[in-house]
């Protein structure tokens, strides 16, 4: 075991105060992005409400991906918060190196899928072949954005896994600023940029990519972050580390990549409801993406101060933390679950669709602010069970509710020909099916003597 560091402590209590302390720099840093994404749609709602529904398609598309490095950010957290609560600060540094060689290589397959596979997946999915041809077009380019998405998220695993979310923010917030900038100006032609329609929202991303991840970095080696973690002490292919990582990550990424491909295979059914059905869809995606950020942030608190306080062998401590965030991730869906559901018709018309898209939305978003409770609190305790060190579980607990997702999705859509907002009562039966196994492992006990 390689020696603690004695100038720097890294370990965590478990007193609400440390977990705001982490928990509100990540909701902050997890909102930017989701800002850029809200963005896109609405310069992209400009274009028409095609435009729009396409978004939801290559939005999804990408997502796929993205969850890839988000599995792998997971479970470098979750590695790096273990080492931290065991005050291992010089072994830090040599895993952030390992993740980024291994999400670096992801990223270049990620690449050649979209390339080459993508065009006949979408030419047997959509029914329209200008569809088909925009959404290949848009991904091709976009796709060129993961190198820095996938280092993105490993610098998140590294300031979310010693302590030092407040870093966060300073790089989303020049990534959001960027984002929209570029997104007026090549979209629409502004600033003297060309006019790229559809296809300059996928260059504004990779610009905005690019921009925060340049800005995190200057800023964390300004601030010394880089030397007192060791960050580029040795970047030297360390084989156990390595294979460390992936056999941690291996199970969140499959967990991630089913559950978006899952959502993937909801929107196609969407599509087969209409343009207007697949446009609100795509406005509701937009609601867990940027309301479910408080919750996801406190998610991501439970990984690493589960994965810390383990560290410092205090297991007996866990249960007790894993309530305290579950209080507070609740506490705020409520709140936005409450804002929703007394200004549906503000929050809608955002998007400039009109009173039909409004009227025909409000009964689907009564919904899904209604799934954003189930969410609040199913998705802690999964982290939690992440924290642990036991990926499996949740690649099995993710197993089980996407296939009573997609099986009741295709029988309401595609079989009854219901409407959308019963497609959209899914959430409910994923989510629930999601807590149910988390909860039941970490009040088992059985991880309490799990090494990693």
């Amino acid at each position: 075991m390689q020696k603690a560091s004695q100038g720097i402590n890294l370990q965590v209590n478990i007193s609400n105060k440390q977990i705001l302390g982490i928990a509100l720099p990540i909701t902050a840093a997890i909102i930017v992005p989701q800002i850029n994404f809200i963005t896109n749609n609405i310069f992209l709602g400009g274009l028409g409400q095609g435009a729009l529904a396409l978004a939801g398609i290559t939005g999804v598309y990408y997502l796929i991906f993205a969850v890839v490095g988000h599995g792998l950010n997971n479970g470098l957290q979750a590695l790096i918060s273990r080492r931290a609560g065991e005050n291992r600060i010089d072994a830090i540094g040599n895993l952030f190196s390992q993740g980024i060689r291994i999400a670096l290589v992801f990223a270049a397959i990620g690449i050649a899928i979209t390339w080459l596979v993508a065009p006949k997946v979408l030419s047997w999915s959509l029914h329209d072949p200008e569809s088909v041809r925009t959404c290949v077009r848009f991904l091709n380019i976009r796709i060129l954005g993961l190198p820095f998405l996938y280092v993105y998220q490993m610098r998140n695993a590294l300031l979310v896994g010693t302590n030092q979310s407040k870093y966060l923010i300073i790089g989303t917030a020049i990534e959001a600023l960027t984002n929209i900038f570029f997104d007026y100006g090549l979209i629409y032609g502004k600033f003297g940029m060309p006019q790229m329609g559809f296809d300059g929202a996928a260059y504004a991303s990779i610009i905005s990519e690019f921009a925060g991840l340049a800005v995190i970095f200057i800023v964390i080696r300004l601030n010394g972050v880089s030397k007192q973690l060791h960050l580029f002490k040795n970047w030297t292919y360390d084989a156990a580390n390595a294979k460390l990582i992936v056999v941690q990550s291996y199970p969140l990424i499959l967990q991630f990549v089913i559950s978006i491909m899952s959502w993937e295979f909801f929107y196609i059914l969407i599509e087969h409801h209409g343009q207007q059905a697949l446009a609100i869809s795509n406005t509701m995606r937009n609601i867990f993406g940027f309301f479910g950020c408080f919750t996801w942030a406190f998610a991501a608190t439970a990984n690493t101060m589960v994965s810390n306080v383990i560290g410092q062998n205090l297991q007996e401590q866990v249960p007790r933390l894993i309530n305290r965030i579950m209080f507070w991730s609740l506490g705020f869906a409520s709140l936005v679950c409450l804002f929703l559901n007394l200004f549906p018709h503000a929050f809608l018309s955002i998007y400039g669709q009109g009173e039909d898209f409004i009227t025909a939305a409000i009964p689907v978003l009564r919904i899904v602010s209604s799934a954003l409770l189930f969410m609040s609190i199913s998705v802690v305790w999964m982290n939690a069970v992440t924290g642990t060190g036991n990926s499996k579980m949740n690649l099995l607990s993710e197993f089980a509710a996407i296939t009573l997702y997609c099986i009741y999705v295709y029988t309401v859509l595609e079989k009854m020909n219901l409407p959308l907002v019963w497609g959209w009562a899914s959430e409910w039966i994923y989510w629930t099916t999601i807590f149910i196994p988390s909860f039941w492992y970490i009040r088992s006990g059985r991880w309490k003597n799990r090494k990693i």
